[in-house]
């Protein structure tokens, strides 16, 4: 698929707890492809050859076929060597999943896909996108909703926003903002003026 032929791509990406999940289905209603990198990765990580090649790097993490993602988050998480060879792993066969995908929607015309990808600025996908839709909020609604739904301590929370881009500078990089800091029936509008602004319209019977 050259250049020319491929559907307009929407990195959408935000800090932890900011919503991201909730505009994409959002966007996922108003008939846009959403293609999640977060559920791609957990396909491939059920995939045997990549269960293979992660319990060979990170012992005691894949037991009976199946991969234990807690004790392999314990083993990467602060150890940025470590988590680029869980990534040399996963990565390339994610984007060959999402490079699928996007073919598959191409051929059915849409003119638009978005690309879910969390940590879209720090993988440098930013460059491949043709517009980025950031989804923020306040640092400590974004911590209170990240602990309520699972069970991080505050600190740990914090630390894991700490590790991605600071939102300020998501925010800068952005094509268009959307400000998760009220309350959720507030967030379609923002979705609807967003898609305006980046001039991304729907062929007739998207969806």
């Amino acid at each position: 698929m050259s250049e020319a032929q491929r559907p307009g791509r929407l990195g959408l990406t935000g800090s932890i707890g900011a919503g991201k999940s909730s505009v994409a289905a959002l966007l996922r209603a108003r008939g846009l492809t959403v293609l999640d990198a977060d559920e791609q990765a957990r396909l491939v990580t059920q995939e045997s050859a990549v269960l293979a090649q992660i319990g060979a790097r990170f012992p005691g993490v894949v037991s009976d076929d199946q991969l234990d993602r807690a004790a392999l988050s314990g083993q990467v998480f602060g150890d940025p060597a470590a988590l680029a060879d869980l990534n040399a792993i996963v990565h390339p066969r994610v984007r060959a999943r999402m490079a699928v995908l996007e073919r598959a929607a191409a051929q059915r015309g849409e003119p638009w896909i978005v690309q879910d990808v969390p940590l879209l600025f720090e993988g440098g996908l930013d460059a491949q996108m043709d517009a980025v839709l950031v989804v923020d909020a306040p640092l400590e609604q974004r911590v209170q909703r990240v602990m309520a739904r699972s069970g991080l301590t505050r600190e740990e929370v914090l630390a894991r926003d700490a590790r991605q881009t600071p939102a300020d500078e998501k925010r800068r990089r952005a094509s268009a903002v959307i400000d998760n800091a009220g309350p959720p029936e507030a967030l379609g509008a923002q979705v609807d003026a967003a898609l305006n602004t980046l001039g991304i319209h729907l062929r007739s019977g998207q969806g």
